[in-house]
């Protein structure tokens, strides 16, 4: 089969590869029709290469249609339609069954102390081969993957894979009450969706979105967000915002940026001499002494009120991360954060599939590709040229 695999920083590339095969009696092979290209992805095409090995199959985001079944499998047939969860959960365990299926006790990776295993996402999370491919081995087929009727187009479903569960995650985990506010940091496919859910969905009186990309800001504008551009209140922003919350800021804050954000050239530029140095140095120096570019934390910190909560859905991997402790202890900050649990969302977010389009994602991605386009994409979109905020690929 072809599948898009990892050669290097900023290298990857369309192979030939072996096709997967049933290795479990509750195993099932997917023929991927849809896989998404998430801002999580431009972490492996960037900074962690030490955790990869070349040759390693990318992508967390898909779906497809089942051609094969383990002898165990009973909540599936070959032909059934379904989504792939980003996390590999088993779904049974203590942690799947209090709803923390990206702790899943089952798949955590303790060699590195991690929580449940990731699909295409370096040893840190299992080293399973990803869904950036033609076809894909799925476990758990009675319980990991999400079964969809026949009929929409596939954009209407894949995003149940990782935007729409990490986006409804976040917004739950602010808990800004019905006529509160909330500020969402990054308006990429996760921050985005973020805006949709608390305006469009659950109704939070006043929602602002914060970037600094023209087309991104425009995107949340159209859907009734009062969206601000960085560039334009670089110094003043908590200011402004507070002007726009009642002199207080507002009741939560979304981090969707992670460790993306700019801000701090020292941060970058240790994650950049990380790649430069031997894989298993790089690695060691990653695990134990890892900096983040922590702009948009520090900045989430400083614009909410008093007693307000930040939930943090942006990824972070510093190991050292200096945090104002001081300031978040004195203003009572709740900060609560985590992979998304995909499964424990699903029951939520499917009926608002099924009943027309609340939240735009029939017309959310920016880019349909073949997958043989994968490796410009990845360039496309590291460098956000061509208004691109959400790419999917087509095997």
């Amino acid at each position: 089969m072809k599948a898009l695999t990892w050669h290097g920083k900023r290298d990857v590339r369309i192979d030939t590869v072996p096709d997967p095969v049933l290795t479990d009696p509750t195993d099932v092979i997917v023929e991927v029709t849809s896989t998404g290209l998430c801002g999580s992805d431009l972490h492996l095409y960037e900074v962690l290469g030490p955790f990869l090995s070349e040759g390693d199959i990318l992508g967390h985001e898909p779906m497809g249609v089942v051609r094969d079944v383990g002898r165990d499998v009973t909540a599936l047939t070959p032909g059934d339609r379904v989504v792939v969860p980003f996390n590999v959960s088993c779904g049974t365990c203590f942690t799947c069954r209090q709803g923390l299926h990206s702790q899943c006790e089952t798949t955590q990776v303790r060699e590195y102390g991690s929580g449940a295993a990731l699909f295409g996402y370096t040893k840190l999370y299992g080293q399973v081969p990803g869904g950036q491919a033609e076809l894909l081995r799925v476990p758990f087929g009675n319980s990991l993957p999400i079964k969809v009727p026949q009929g929409p187009p596939d954009d209407r479903f894949v995003f149940l894979s990782d935007v729409l569960p990490t986006a409804w995650q976040a917004v739950q985990y602010a808990d800004v009450p019905e006529d509160g506010s909330l500020v969402v940091l990054g308006l990429g496919p996760i921050g985005d969706m973020s805006t949709r859910i608390a305006d469009d969905h659950l109704g939070v009186a006043k929602v602002i979105g914060v970037d600094l990309v023209p087309e991104r800001l425009e995107r949340a504008r159209s859907h009734g967000v009062t969206a601000l551009n960085l560039d334009d209140h670089d110094k003043d922003l908590p200011d402004v915002i507070r002007e726009l919350t009642d002199g207080r800021g507002p009741h939560a804050v979304i981090d969707a940026v992670g460790m993306e954000a700019h801000g701090s050239p020292a941060a970058t530029l240790a994650q950049r001499m990380t790649t430069l140095l031997p894989s298993r140095l790089a690695a060691s120096l990653m695990e134990r002494v890892g900096v983040d570019c922590m702009h948009a934390l520090h900045l989430a910190i400083d614009i909410v009120r008093r007693g307000g909560t930040i939930s943090l859905s942006g990824v972070y991997g510093g190991m050292t991360d200096p945090l104002p402790l001081l300031t978040m202890f004195d203003k009572q900050i709740q900060l609560r954060m985590g992979q998304a649990n995909v499964r424990r969302w699903v029951p939520d977010i499917l009926p608002l599939l099924l009943d027309g389009d609340p939240l735009g994602v029939d017309a959310f991605a920016t880019h349909h590709l073949p997958l043989s386009e994968a490796p410009r994409a990845y360039e496309m979109f590291q460098q956000k040229q061509d208004g691109a905020v959400k790419v999917l690929f087509q095997p």
